[in-house]
């Protein structure tokens, strides 16, 4: 069975098109020895974390053995797409049109493939701005399905310490009132381990409580 490999997007000035046809054997002219010495360059340019970015490539330069792109933060589409095209413009291989994403950082986890969209970059980049550690897990949870991961949040139960503990918290607060001495005999853990495989709830551990300590995320399960 053949594997096939994502064709690369071409820029235009009315944007990105579809991925195109593999990049043109041969392409450009010969790397001068400036060009050349270029090779020896870091592979990407720094990807500090602070914020959603990502490393636009030129992949006619890169299959002419030249390392060219450009570190463009991941906000707004047509930035992107803008951006995106000047880094062309500048290509020491005439003419470049196609691209790559060759690396990114900033978006706690959640994956950008090699040519995704920058409209899908940057709805992706405003969902981790604002979910963090904790909306990369979910969106990993539903296969990087954003619409859904948005409508997890819409039945948040909270964080606990244990699955155990939303149980407990979930009866305190919904079922009937329990007799002080009854509550040692109740197996929390198991009730709690039953509702996520029922589908009642699923849960993501993340870093976000005092100190860097672990807690679970409860949701409702849809």
């Amino acid at each position: 069975m053949t594997t096939q490999t994502p064709t690369p997007r071409r820029e235009t000035e009315n944007g990105a098109s579809a991925p195109c046809a593999a990049t043109r054997a041969g392409q450009g002219r010969a790397a001068t020895q400036a060009q050349t010495r270029d090779r020896s360059a870091p592979a990407r340019a720094d990807l500090s974390g602070d914020h959603p970015a990502i490393y636009v490539a030129c992949l006619a330069a890169y299959n002419n053995g030249i390392l060219h792109g450009e570190t463009i933060r991941a906000e707004d589409a047509d930035d992107m797409r803008r951006d995106t095209r000047a880094m062309l413009a500048r290509s020491p291989i005439p003419d470049a049109e196609e691209w790559a994403i060759h690396d990114y950082a900033g978006f706690e986890g959640a994956r950008i493939e090699e040519y995704t969209s920058f409209e899908s970059v940057a709805e992706i980049a405003a969902f981790i701005e604002e979910r963090g550690e904790l909306g990369a897990k979910v969106l990993e949870h539903y296969g990087q399905d954003l619409d859904d991961a948005r409508k997890a949040f819409e039945d948040y139960r909270g964080a606990f310490t244990s699955l155990d503990d939303y149980a407990y918290g979930m009866v305190e607060d919904c079922g009937p009132e329990l007799p002080e001495a009854f509550r040692h005999y109740i197996d929390w853990a198991a009730m709690g381990r039953d509702m996520e495989l029922n589908g009642d709830v699923f849960t993501v551990d993340a870093d976000t409580g005092k100190h860097g300590a672990r807690e679970v995320h409860v949701f409702g399960g849809h």
